[in-house]
């Protein structure tokens, strides 16, 4: 298993369409990257890639970049991407909270979230990817009406989500609460499985899915709902309704 993960981080990084933290490409992916002014799209989380990729499959005229931290995973679909001559696909290895280093400022079109860690203990969600603490990132690399694209099967995490988008003002364009019994779901919706989508599946779980837009979020509705989530957090700690953990 150690020999193949190497193996794997070398292949990962002398691919053509992969990279590493690339602070240099900021404001550069169009032109250096893709070599057209084709919309790009981000999946953050990617995992092994696989939405990344049928996307790409899916959708010639834009442009997809697969983010995580762990390479290893990533190769899967860097691999698919370049078996299958995807010239439309890459892969980068990044931090989530300096995703604002990464593109510049209207870069981006489009962010899909695909079944993120829910962080289900109070005092770590912050690191939940649908938090405020990033959609203020997420905020500075959209163009005007860029959307973002949530699919999850946590009920926790898509409640928190929606709870936090209706503190902020923000009114989803789709919300579905079990996307594979809606027949009018969008097939993309259904089509494609993540390994971890499968999964969930077989133990019963149901898929949910939100797509909304950070035109209206203000700052100070950001730093409000931070706020007075910690001060709820701390509220039910103090009534022993919480660990605090």
């Amino acid at each position: 298993m150690a020999k193949q993960k190497l193996k794997r981080f070398a292949e990962f990084a002398d691919y053509p369409h992969t990279f590493d933290f690339a602070y240099e490409l900021q404001g550069k992916w169009h032109q250096e990257v893709f070599k057209n002014n084709n919309p790009i799209v981000l999946e953050l989380g990617c995992g092994k890639g696989e939405y990344t990729v049928a996307l790409a499959q899916e959708y010639p005229e834009k442009n997809y970049i697969g983010i995580d931290i762990k390479s290893n995973r990533m190769w899967v679909g860097a691999k698919k991407a370049l078996d299958n001559n995807l010239n439309n696909v890459g892969f980068m290895r990044a931090l989530m909270h300096r995703i604002s280093e990464l593109f510049a400022p209207g870069e981006v079109s489009e962010i899909w979230i695909t079944f993120p860690d829910p962080f289900i203990r109070h005092r770590s969600a912050k690191h939940r990817l649908t938090h405020t603490r990033f959609l203020r990132l997420y905020k500075q690399i959209l163009k005007p009406g860029g959307v973002i694209n949530f699919k999850t099967d946590s009920d926790e995490l898509f409640a928190f989500t929606q709870n936090m988008l209706q503190y902020l003002n923000i009114t989803p364009e789709v919300v579905e609460f079990n996307v594979h019994e809606n027949p009018d779901a969008e097939p993309m919706l259904k089509n494609v499985c993540t390994y971890y989508e499968t999964l969930f599946l077989k133990r019963g779980k149901t898929i949910k899915f939100t797509r909304f837009k950070l035109d209206n979020l203000q700052e100070e509705k950001a730093a409000g709902f931070e706020v007075w989530f910690e001060n709820e957090r701390l509220k039910m700690v103090a009534e022993g309704k919480s660990t605090g953990l």
